[in-house]
């Protein structure tokens, strides 16, 4: 008893610096997260007045978006763990030179996705679902929206820079208000308000690209007052093959970690559209509500990455590994408080949607799995996004990532819906047996100590 109290003095009730620094740095980020999320179920709630096929037809072309979000936060996740560790070195210079290179990469992979999404919707829709009607709607949403994936990356590029230097009020203050022009003009477009048109899900697209287009012209704005984030052409020009391999070494892994994930999410999505629309529109409520709660979660695994990779990068290994197992004591913490949230809230969320009773039950059920599920899903992610990250352990969070997800979620579901013919609720329940494989890997790994690595240990100044 005597020990275990030792243990939770030490690394929970750890003092007041501690907690000062997260609140800091989380808070900024929960926040912003906290509006994208909201703001999201508004516009999930306002397409739900249209009809339930809009909501799906949305849901369903945004996985296609979703596959491209995680490709660019994987650049820009990788490119983290270095400026990280370079602003708590205090290297500036190669902040500025790592940030043009992720910023250069997932402009090219920006303009690949834009391409697809304008001249092939319809193609990318037969992929996640066979209903005529939700491909027709949702191709007309895809081939707008794509014209805002430039902006989204390159935003997302500089939010994540500045987040990794500790400047996390300039990515809030600016999402905050370009998600509130996005819901207004979501509002005028959608139902035809102010004198506009109702236009529906093209209405939706159009804000979407409207309000990423101002977000990035103002972020960029501010952060070239900020001498670590002012990337100039010469920055460019400095990078050499040997530099763009070192950090790629990190960077790729992250990608993959990200794209798989991803990727396993997109099939799952495919298998809840190809069971029914009820199936599909019930997830994506339920998905949509629980970003809505996972938001503290992301603050907090961000937290943690910048505060774990500035100890590293300052030398100080020892107080890095006291911080994982802070932060691994207060996900868990979390999960228990958010779970009850979630159980306690979910009916009286899921009243504000104009859905059948069939939906509403399927995804009451969910959400009241999701809630006892939280605790372990919410150290798996403080685990691979906050620690392992941080501490530059990007390969072993891929695999773990990689494995869990393919060689059970992924298998599991199509067993599940296709050969045991479970229905929806029984098949979210089954796909979680990955994560809790994965949470007990990342328990092994930070027993284990292997996971701290300072990355930027013998690059140039």
């Amino acid at each position: 008893m005597s020990k275990a109290q030792g243990f939770l003095n030490k690394y929970l009730f750890c003092g007041k610096q501690f907690y000062r620094q997260l609140f800091i740095l989380a808070l900024p980020i929960t926040l912003q997260n906290l509006i994208t999320s909201g703001l999201n179920l508004i516009d999930t709630i306002m397409l739900g007045w249209v009809g339930e096929t809009e909501i799906a037809a949305v849901g369903i072309a945004n996985q296609y978006f979703f596959l491209f979000n995680l490709i660019f936060i994987g650049i820009f996740s990788g490119c983290s763990v270095f400026i990280a560790q370079f602003w708590g070195h205090q290297n500036e210079a190669s902040i500025r030179k790592v940030l043009g290179l992720g910023l250069l990469s997932a402009s090219l992979v920006a303009l690949l996705f834009s391409l697809c999404a304008v001249f092939f919707p319809a193609q990318i829709m037969m992929v996640f679902s066979k209903d005529g009607a939700v491909i027709h709607v949702g191709s007309s949403y895809l081939r707008i929206v794509g014209l805002s994936y430039f902006f989204t990356a390159v935003g997302f590029g500089y939010s994540a820079a500045a987040r990794s230097i500790g400047n996390t009020v300039l990515p809030m203050l600016v999402s905050t208000l370009a998600l509130l022009c996005n819901t207004i003009l979501n509002y005028l477009l959608i139902f035809g308000h102010g004198g506009m048109p109702a236009l529906g899900v093209e209405g939706a697209a159009i804000a979407t690209v409207v309000a990423r287009l101002l977000e990035v012209m103002i972020l960029v704005a501010f952060a070239d007052r900020i001498p670590a984030l002012q990337v100039r052409w010469r920055d460019l020009q400095r990078i050499t093959g040997e530099y763009v391999a070192r950090i790629y070494k990190t960077v790729l892994p992250v990608i993959l970690n990200d794209t798989t994930w991803g990727l396993a999410f997109v099939v799952y999505s495919v298998v809840f559209a190809r069971m029914s629309t009820q199936a599909i529109t019930a997830v994506q409520i339920t998905n949509t509500v629980h970003n809505l709660f996972f938001v503290v979660i992301f603050g907090i695994a961000n937290a943690a990455a910048v505060m774990i990779g500035h100890r590293i990068g300052e030398g100080k290994e020892e107080e890095g590994g006291d911080y994982a197992w802070s932060f691994a004591l207060l996900s868990l913490a979390s999960g228990v408080v958010l779970g009850l949230f979630l159980a306690i809230c979910a009916p009286y969320i899921l009243s504000s949607f104009k859905i059948s009773r069939e939906v509403y039950q399927s995804a009451l059920f969910i959400m009241y799995f999701t809630a006892l599920f939280m605790p372990i899903r919410v150290f798996s992610t403080v685990g691979i996004v906050g620690v392992l990250r941080g501490g530059g352990d990007v390969r072993f969070a891929f695999v773990t990532e990689a494995f869990t997800m393919w060689c059970i979620g992924v298998p599991v579901a199509f067993w599940s819906a296709f050969v045991l013919h479970c229905p929806v609720e029984y098949v979210v329940i089954l796909i979680s047996i990955e994560e809790l494989t994965k949470s007990l890997v990342v328990l092994y790994r930070l027993v284990s100590q292997r996971w701290l690595k300072n990355v930027i240990q013998g690059m140039e100044i």
